[in-house]
């Protein structure tokens, strides 16, 4: 575990080998989109003129500089929860302050940003795999873009550790291309420079009647500054903001050059993607090749991405416990299959539905600017939360919630021609984090508690009791009280009334998922010593939950101080100095159907169950061997009004 943290926080400082990872790792989203931003603007108005093109990139520049740079590279990334970036994580972040009421407002922003994450690898290997009609105008695109998605898709089960050490001088590569193809265009049409001047930008939007249509276009220029911001805790703010400026200037210059060129084609740089035009003939199939390789690398970064929010989400309550595997130490890795597969259907649905790149870009944009809105007011609070004075605040606020809004609307427009796909995945995605929430939220409030001091007598006499049969050395139970003092009911019914049991040692285990990523700490409190012990553990989001071996280097520990004698409670096996059992019990709360409350609660708890589904049980999710494990159902009876009692009549 050291040596992870060690990795990780070696990348956060500053150095050659820092920036290299952060180019492979950071910037694959937004160091795509030339693949298809210039094509989509072309798209909007083929009848262009020179003062379209030099407003529509002056529109890209200052969507960069205002966007990304400002918001996202200068203000975002200094919003860091214990280093880690993400809506997610600065929701974590703030409800320590503001409580959990800004938790609505998180899950539908991390929603939106899956809904991105489906389907940036459509249109990026899509986009990347068109170029080759260039050469082959008969190239069937489709298959081949599918066969690249599911290599993606099945790659990530082996982990990326050992290929991903090459994305970062890939990407190097990458932005060189893009920088020196850019530069070796923009003499083909000079004036194109004027862009820098936001004059422009605002002269396009004022005077043409489709700027809407404009701003959704040029939005897909940045879409990939929510995925940047989400990728902090992977290699630092400093490397990711020096890193920026080269990627900014690479960017700007390739933007540039592909306006100077379709200015200098005319309307035949309608019906072509300038992205490959501006290459030369003999450079399209190393072009492809590069352009493949950058799609793979910014799906994998996605990927990786989308990783996090659902092990953030499982750990906030929002989503169900889901089986999660680290197949790499470095920069802490986390692989979901549950979700990876379910990407991999989402991708494929919509390579399948769409078709093309053209047709994608209808689809894409509209739900990552609802993520932008969503972090754009945590991040009001956020800055609330540092004295920042309220007017600048509201500054804030206002500035770019309206840019934003502008760029909601303008992809409101695509809602009909695609937009309506990725609203379904983020509706559907934030449905089930809402409903989760709230059915966590509900059923904690009805379960019911004990003193723990009310019942220790009892469980003592019980461990005393030789007519008992014996039915573990080590009894332990996953409680969800987290005070030290209190114990749910149920779990002394299972020890007193379900069926007594008797054991040596009782363990009553509570686990905290800490906001922070790397934390791996315990606390014990000796209720009774030989008898009950109540250890508190707090994992963060990025530790894997091995409950049974947690806890028996917690053991190991109490041992070496002489708290705790393990040897079997059975005499034969004492004598010879041989550890006594252990056994988990895990309690199942069904919601029941007997339950008395409205309508709405009824509701959620019915959905609650089969959400259930979604995810894995919780001896799987504890990394509990199932051979010790046994679980038990008990009801979850909610209550809200009194139940009518039933009337004995009296024999006269």
């Amino acid at each position: 575990m050291s040596s992870t943290i060690s990795d990780r926080s070696s990348l956060h400082r500053i150095s050659l080998a820092g920036l290299l990872v952060t180019l492979g790792i950071v910037f694959g989203d937004i160091g795509t989109s030339p693949l298809y931003v210039m094509k989509a603007i072309t798209g909007v108005n083929p009848n262009f003129n020179p003062d379209y093109i030099i407003g529509a990139v002056s529109c890209v520049i200052w969507t960069l500089t205002l966007q990304t740079t400002v918001k996202y590279v200068l203000l975002a990334l200094r919003a860091d929860n214990n280093g880690e970036g993400g809506i997610l994580a600065l929701f974590a972040l703030l409800r320590k302050r503001y409580g959990r009421k800004l938790w609505i407002v998180a899950a539908i922003g991390a929603a939106a940003l899956i809904a991105d994450g489906v389907i940036t690898p459509a249109i990026t290997v899509t986009s990347a795999i068109e170029g080759l009609k260039i050469v082959v105008p008969h190239v069937p695109v489709i298959p081949i873009v599918i066969l690249i998605i599911l290599f993606i898709f099945i790659a990530q089960q082996m982990g990326t550790g050992k290929i991903g050490k090459f994305f970062g001088p890939f990407m190097l590569l990458w932005f060189l291309m893009l920088g020196i193809l850019g530069c070796i265009n923009i003499h083909l049409f000079p004036m194109i420079l004027k862009a820098f001047n936001p004059w422009w930008a605002i002269k396009l939007l004022w005077n043409y009647p489709g700027w809407f249509l404009i701003l959704g276009a040029v939005f897909l220029c940045t879409t990939g500054a929510e995925a940047l911001y989400s990728d902090l805790g992977h290699c630092g703010r400093k490397n990711i903001s020096v890193s920026w400026i080269f990627v900014k200037i690479m960017l700007i210059l390739n933007y540039l050059g592909q306006g100077a060129w379709i200015i200098a084609n005319g309307s035949y740089a309608s019906t072509v993607n300038p992205f490959y035009a501006i290459m030369p003939s003999w450079f399209t199939i190393p072009g492809v090749i590069m352009s493949t390789g950058a799609a793979i690398i910014a799906s994998q970064a996605l990927l990786s991405g989308s990783f996090t929010i659902f092990s953030e989400a499982i750990n906030l309550n929002l989503w169900p416990k889901l089986k999660i595997k680290y197949p790499s130490v470095e920069k802490g890795q986390l692989y979901i299959p549950a979700v990876n597969w379910s990407l991999l259907a989402g991708c494929l649905l919509t390579v399948i539905i769409f078709r093309d790149s053209s047709h994608m870009e209808a689809a894409y944009g509209l739900a990552i600017t609802i993520t932008m809105l969503m972090t754009t007011a945590l991040l009001t609070f956020y800055l609330h939360s540092l004295n920042v004075n309220i007017i600048l605040c509201s500054l804030f606020l206002i500035f770019f919630a309206t840019l934003e809004g502008l760029f909601f609307i303008a992809n409101l427009f695509k809602f009909a021609h695609g937009g309506w796909f990725s609203i379904l995945i983020a509706g559907v995605v934030a449905t089930v984090m809402i409903i989760w929430n709230k059915a966590t939220i509900l059923r904690a409030s009805y379960l019911e508690y004990k003193r723990m001091d009310e019942s220790t007598g009892l469980i003592t006499a019980i461990k005393n009791d030789n007519e008992i049969p014996k039915f573990a050395s080590n009894l332990i139970y996953l409680i969800q009280s987290s005070e030290d003092d209190k114990i749910e009911s149920k779990v002394i019914y299972s020890i007193v009334n379900k069926q007594p049991k008797r054991a040596d040692h009782y363990w009553f285990i509570h686990v905290t998922h800490d906001d922070s990523p790397d934390t791996l700490e315990y606390s014990v409190n000796i209720i009774i010593p030989e008898t009950i012990y109540r250890v508190n553990l707090r994992l963060g989001f990025r530790i894997e939950p091995k409950v049974n071996v947690y806890l028996r280097q917690v053991i190991e520990d109490l041992q070496a101080e002489g708290q705790l004698d393990l040897r079997s409670g059975y005499p034969s096996l004492r004598a010879k100095g041989i550890p006594g059992d252990f056994r988990f019990i895990i309690l199942r709360r069904i919601f029941s159907p007997s339950s008395n409350c409205p309508a709405a609660a009824s509701f959620i708890m019915r959905m609650h169950q089969k959400l259930r589904r979604l995810g894995i049980s919780d001896q799987e999710a504890f990394g509990l061997d199932t051979s010790m494990v046994t679980s038990e159902t008990v009801p979850l009876i909610i209550n809200t009004t009194p139940s009518r009692r039933i009337t004995r009549i009296k024999k006269k």
